[in-house]
């Protein structure tokens, strides 16, 4: 099962954009299914948003799969997941919420990243962050951290960089069912294709100097087409 799907609001839809994001959150804490429409798409479109539903695969069928999974003892291949992405590029914008105007102001330029999963390992505290390449066969296919402003030492390992206001993170612990959800908002957009897919780690994200950013193993990996 996997769905990629970009739509695009109008300018007269900055409300649409955070309802997307107050609607995607409130759906998932109460546990409701994900079924979501995007809206109208125009051009040119000033803010758009990116859907990823996949079910994971065996890491050999990375070639052709949406998501795939490098440890199947911690995601298993009957394990599901979902990514939004709202984009907004802080040009002025007149907010119609509720079909009333509200006047025009600019809007604070940034990335909201939301992440569901389904049928993970229980009670598994899950380190996750979004990488600069596709995945691939091996868990090391989808390179470093993604990074707003880079580290010039890589692997970033410096809480200046490797941080999550300078990266995209959505550490997840799942439930006793295997779920559980993120969401990350960040003040800045990603750079066209330096951003492409999502990686699962083993463990919880360090903080701390020399491991910060480290979550151990690469467990999974999602490809997300982040505009």
């Amino acid at each position: 099962m996997r769905e990629s799907r970009r739509g695009a609001g109008t300018p007269t839809e900055e409300g649409s954009t955070m309802s997307l994001v107050k609607a995607v959150t409130a759906a998932v804490a109460m546990g409701a299914s994900m079924t979501i429409a995007t809206p109208a798409v125009a051009a040119p479109p000033p803010h758009p948003f990116v859907f990823v539903h996949d079910r994971f695969q065996p890491a050999s069928q990375a070639k052709s799969a949406g998501a795939v999974t490098y440890d199947r003892s911690l995601v298993p291949t009957s394990a599901s997941v979902f990514i939004a992405e709202a984009r907004v590029g802080g040009k002025g914008m007149k907010n119609r919420e509720g079909g009333e105007g509200h006047g025009q102001h600019r809007m604070h330029k940034g990335t909201f990243v939301f992440i569901s999963v389904r049928g993970l390992a229980a009670n598994h505290h899950f380190g996750i962050h979004v990488h600069t390449k596709p995945c691939g066969t091996k868990p090391d296919s989808s390179g470093p951290h993604y990074q707003n402003k880079q580290d010039p030492r890589q692997p970033s390992t410096n809480p200046k960089y490797a941080n999550p206001r300078n990266e995209v993170w959505l550490d997840v612990t799942t439930r006793g069912s295997g779920k559980g959800w993120a969401k990350s908002w960040v003040k800045w957009n990603f750079r066209p294709d330096e951003a492409r897919s999502v990686v699962i780690h083993k463990h919880a994200t360090g903080t701390t100097s020399g491991k910060a950013g480290q979550a151990g193993d690469r467990v999974a990996c999602v490809n997300v087409p982040f505009k």
